[in-house]
């Protein structure tokens, strides 16, 4: 970009972009909305538009897909956002842009957005644009400070008190849920805060004793991977104090007392058994099993699965494995290796669970542990694999940093994984050459887009390396290929070339079903063909299902990460508040 912009300069040209902007939709003129974009361009839609999340590239394809809707929502109003981050002078995916955060208003309510601007023949054009629905008018998160305004200053003296009110309310012994959310970690924690504040009664269920059981009750070596910065939840950021990496029972731990904090509904000990959608009502007919053997039947107008992109274990029927006279067992369940001191350990697959399961096996004193690789695995440094959340480290604040990862239409979100990708491989170089010394098979994702992308694709198949990939290197884990093992029998794995492999113990390190498969199984076939894929990247590249309408009414997914569970957390539940609301047909 040409000359020394100063602030002013970059506030007037984003002002001027947008003058524009709205000039150009008022007129419905489809030559001025595309004489504002760039050569390249993407719009990236996020329910300000449509009910829906769409990603659109090309001036024309993009005014073709706005038009329409102009009639209905009467955008207007578009400015600078007030006490937002000012434009500033970034790179994204390796362009220079002006990147700037405006708002807007709609029928239905105040609107967020993020515009790039890049100079094409001495004009501001737009290279990206993301537009989002914030609230919606008149039903706003009372997060956003207005609670005081409207309290109730009296005393019950003689009548419920907070605690009885609590009580009562996740009692459900009068009522049934608006909504029925599956599954109490992150992803159901979320939500349920989200739709709770925006005054849906929300019941959460889960299988387990405990709130965060799910995490609690995982391998004992467990700590997360990625930085604790990035991952808090909905309006309880985890104290500063707190480590870098958080550990499986610390955070275990903190969902309870999120749960509690934030006044959530939640029914431990109980399961979804069964459940059918009656049209007429509109509504679910479900079952629910709790834990003392007793059974309620209620009838929500909406489910939300949120038992994870990984739910139950997928236990392969590997030849001749029910012939092992030692033990199998899911990675996820595995325990602690100081149980398998001086003991023989095979682990199948290569991701994340798979080496940490081996280096914990190793590191407690197995007398020899060895993995084993199905398929090309993406191998990075857990320093390198921080890249992605570098945006939380720009000194602006958090709200911004969230609505910024938002942003990037799935064409730039791709590239920017790719050049990260590339980085990380120069940084890691010596790393992965002695894996692949050993015989270690590497792949760096689908277009070489890296661990990120291929998370969103297929929930796995990478691993940070926290210790284990040297081990494998210096010998300490030793290292099999699946394709070499002709069958397991009753001392261990039995090669091809007639050897055997001795083990104690055998872990399956080979991943869970997907939240789809639970859906269909708990809900029945019908159901499972009207949901359709769930997870992994439709042709805008959006997530199949996931946040979003699926093709059974009134069934939702919610699933990822800590930062994702955050973020669309919110656009769940307006789509979710909008349908209570009438907004949606």
């Amino acid at each position: 970009m040409d000359g020394i912009l100063t602030g002013t300069s970059l506030d007037a040209m984003a002002k001027a972009w947008l003058q524009e902007f709205e000039a150009a939709l008022t007129a419905r003129s489809t030559a001025r909305l595309a004489a504002l974009f760039a050569g390249e361009c993407h719009w990236r839609d996020i329910l300000a538009f449509d009910w829906d999340l769409h990603t659109t590239s090309g001036a024309e394809a993009i005014a073709a897909r706005m038009l329409p809707s102009l009639d209905r929502l009467a955008p207007h109003g578009f400015a600078l956002a007030a006490g937002r981050t000012p434009p500033r002078r970034v790179t994204r995916a390796g362009t220079e842009a002006i990147e700037a955060i405006f708002g807007f208003e709609t029928s239905i309510g105040p609107c967020i957005g993020v515009l790039r601007l890049v100079t094409e023949a001495g004009e501001p054009r737009a290279w990206t644009l993301m537009t989002s629905l914030d609230e919606i008018r008149g039903h706003e998160d009372p997060a956003n400070g207005k609670r005081w305004q409207e309290v109730d200053w009296k005393r019950n003296f003689g009548g419920e008190n907070w605690l009885d009110r609590r009580n009562r309310a996740r009692a459900y012994a009068d009522r049934d849920p608006a909504v029925l959310v599956v599954g109490a970690a992150q992803a159901g924690l979320s939500a349920a805060a989200r739709l709770t504040l925006l005054g849906i009664d929300t019941l959460v269920i889960d299988r387990e004793e405990r709130i965060g059981d799910s995490w609690r009750q995982r391998y004992h070596a467990l700590t997360l991977h990625n930085e604790t910065r990035v991952n808090h939840l909905p309006y309880m950021p985890f104290p500063r104090s707190w480590p870098v990496f958080i550990p499986k029972d610390m955070l275990a731990n903190w969902f309870e007392i999120y749960a509690e904090a934030m006044e959530l509904n939640v029914w431990t000990r109980t399961e979804l058994t069964s459940g059918s959608w009656d049209e007429a009502a509109q509504c679910w007919d479900v079952v629910l099993k709790r834990g003392d053997g007793t059974e309620r039947r209620m009838r929500p107008r909406h489910i939300v699965f949120a038992n994870g992109v990984s739910t139950t274990p997928v236990m392969p029927d590997l030849p001749g494995l029910k012939d092992f006279r030692g033990t199998v067992r899911h990675s996820g369940r595995y325990g602690s290796g100081l149980d398998w001191r001086g003991k023989r350990a095979l682990v199948l697959g290569t991701g994340t669970s798979g080496h940490d399961v081996a280096q914990d096996l190793c590191v407690s004193g197995a007398a020899e542990v060895t993995i084993i690789q199905r398929s090309p695995s993406l191998v990075v440094s857990l320093k390198e694999a921080q890249a992605p959340y570098a945006l939380y480290d720009e000194e602006i604040p958090f709200e911004d940093l969230d609505l910024l990862a938002t942003s990037f239409p799935f064409p730039v979100y791709r590239r920017a994984h790719q050049l990260m990708t590339a980085k990380n491989r120069i940084a890691d170089k010596a790393l992965l050459d002695g894996l692949q010394s050993r015989g270690f098979r590497l792949n760096f994702g689908e277009d070489e887009s890296g661990w990120q992308m291929m998370y969103q694709r297929r929930g796995g198949g990478y691993y940070f390396d926290a210790g284990c990939s040297q081990m494998i290197v210096d010998s300490r884990v030793g290292l099999i290929q699946f394709d070499d093992i002709e069958r397991f029998g009753p001392e261990g794995a039995i090669m091809r070339d007639g050897s055997v492999k001795p083990a104690d113990l055998i872990v399956l390190a080979t991943g869970y079903e997907g939240q789809a498969a639970s859906a269909r199984r708990i809900l029945g076939d019908a159901v499972g063909e009207r949901i359709g894929r769930v997870w992994g990247f439709d042709e805008e590249g959006e997530l199949h299902g996931m946040w979003r309408p699926t093709g059974q009414t009134g069934l939702w997914f919610l699933a990822g990460g800590l930062a994702q569970c955050r973020i669309f957390s919110k656009v769940l539940a307006l789509q979710i508040k909008a349908r209570e609301l009438g907004l949606v047909g």
